[in-house]
């Protein structure tokens, strides 16, 4: 056996908060070395990078994920009993209900509800003085995955659900007072997604193949018990939760509009590949989820390295998608690279890596997808706004990393048409009211396309 190189830091938390999602990366190019051990929190822990890396740990058993993540991480973004923390046949059983529901008719339902709350609540924008995007599209995206769920809220709800959703994300990265509230506004979650639980219960004849709720409510596990409201209330939440995160990504989509107007000007041709090729390039380049962990559920050998039952592993995925051994010029965004490339299930890892159906990566990110695309068209082709002076640094030291503004736009203006006929699958006709988008109907996603949610990668 080979010794494992060693980070020479007696403790690297500090340089983990400081390096946020660079830790990983910095250090392997330092030691000239895909993987090597650290110790974190006072913890031995082997930090990997790359694509053999990403084979490794998203081999189905190869690792569990039960003791991997911090306490407060895994509470505001999975909690106990989720599916994350779930393995082997009863993890990919409880995966079959998420993937019940990424059907393409049903992502096709959840687009077209984004792009009405974007249409109505964009009246509103235009006569502001300005609006923080990130802000703005929590609120849309809530809007439009508590409809698509069946989660019936009012207006005044739904404010309530958007600053709980995304606490959630904002604090899974934090310490101290922000991971705190996020906590304290996650509990109140849980809470009022139980008694929702419990009500269909008690009110609706049993129908696992109704909404999304209604599906997770009547979710039976492989003994034909249903879930308890508690666990069927973390997974709904495990459903809304990182749709509202993709707000994050959309705020990085408008970024690079504004640091690269080129691609405004592919987008408003109109051609679906290159909006896709915008849409994987904006999750390849900018910094999601940082790393994601795992224990070895035996003990194995790799690459002439020794991994014991229970060595904790951090896998980096930020780093595995600038990996220069992967992708050319990795440090440029540059979406027509994934017009010229088909790329595996373990290069691309912003969001998870392999087999959704087999392992651990999670199905949202066709969710992801989806509306990144469907933001993409909205922000070229169907208003107009400019982008003030501003602090658009992204510091990533930060978990979940965002421009230090959040982007603020001005002037916002609705234009009078779609300057295309055809994007993204959609067919628009004519000027485009709230309700009038109509899909003819989206593709199976390809297994082999590069693509899963700060949702927690389940």
């Amino acid at each position: 056996m080979r010794d494992m190189p060693q980070d020479k830091t007696l403790d690297g938390t500090l340089e983990l908060l400081s390096d946020g999602y660079r830790y990983i990366s910095k250090r392997c190019e330092k030691y000239q070395t895909k993987v090597f051990e650290s110790r974190i929190m006072l913890q031995k822990v082997i930090c990997m990078q790359g694509e053999a890396a990403s084979r490794l740990f998203y081999e189905p058993d190869r690792f569990t994920r039960k003791g991997a993540m911090p306490p407060t991480t895994l509470k505001l973004l999975q909690d106990t009993g989720s599916v994350q923390e779930l393995d082997g046949e009863d993890h990919r059983w409880r995966k079959q209900m998420f993937l019940s529901m990424m059907k393409p008719q049903s992502l096709q339902n959840l687009s077209n509800q984004f792009a009405e709350q974007w249409l109505l609540q964009l009246e509103g924008w235009t006569r502001k003085k300005e609006i923080i995007l990130l802000r703005e599209m929590q609120e849309v995206l809530t809007r439009a995955v508590t409809r698509w769920a069946g989660v019936p809220l009012t207006d005044a709800q739904i404010k309530i659900r958007t600053v709980e959703f995304a606490s959630m994300v904002s604090g899974a990265g934090s310490v101290g007072p922000k991971a705190a509230w996020g906590l304290l506004l996650r509990t109140q979650t849980e809470r009022w997604a139980q008694n929702l639980i419990i009500n269909i219960r008690e009110t609706q004849t049993e129908n696992p193949q109704g909404t999304p709720v209604e599906a997770i409510a009547w979710h039976r596990d492989r003994k034909d018990e249903l879930l308890t409201p508690e666990i069927a209330a973390v997974e709904l939440i495990n459903i809304l939760r990182p749709t509202v995160a993709v707000a994050w990504y959309i705020v990085f989509a408008a970024h690079a509009l504004h640091e690269h107007p080129e691609c405004r000007q592919r987008l408003q041709e109109g051609d679906s590949r290159y909006q896709e090729a915008f849409a994987q390039e904006v999750r390849r380049y900018y910094p999601f989820f940082p790393f994601v962990g795992g224990r070895a559920a035996y003990d194995f050998d790799w690459q002439g390295y020794r991994f014991k039952e229970g060595a904790w592993v951090l896998l980096d995925l930020y780093g595995t998608s600038h990996d220069p051994d992967i992708w050319q010029n990795p440090a440029v965004f540059q979406p027509e690279r994934f017009l010229q490339n088909e790329i595996n299930l373990f290069s691309l890892t912003a969001q998870g890596a392999g087999d959704v159906k087999k392992g651990h990566r999670c199905p949202g990110e066709w969710i992801t997808i989806e509306l990144l695309k469907r933001a993409s068209h909205l922000l070229t082709n169907v208003m107009e706004y400019a982008v003030p002076a501003q602090d658009l640094a992204i510091d990533f030291s930060k978990l979940p990393a965002v421009p230090k503004s959040r982007f603020v736009m001005k002037n916002i203006r609705r234009v009078s048409k779609p300057a295309v006929k055809n994007t993204s699958r959609v067919a628009f006709d004519g000027y485009v009211q709230p309700g009038d988008f109509q899909f003819p109907g989206t593709p199976p996603l390809r297994e082999n396309t590069s693509s899963a949610s700060v949702s927690g990668l389940s």
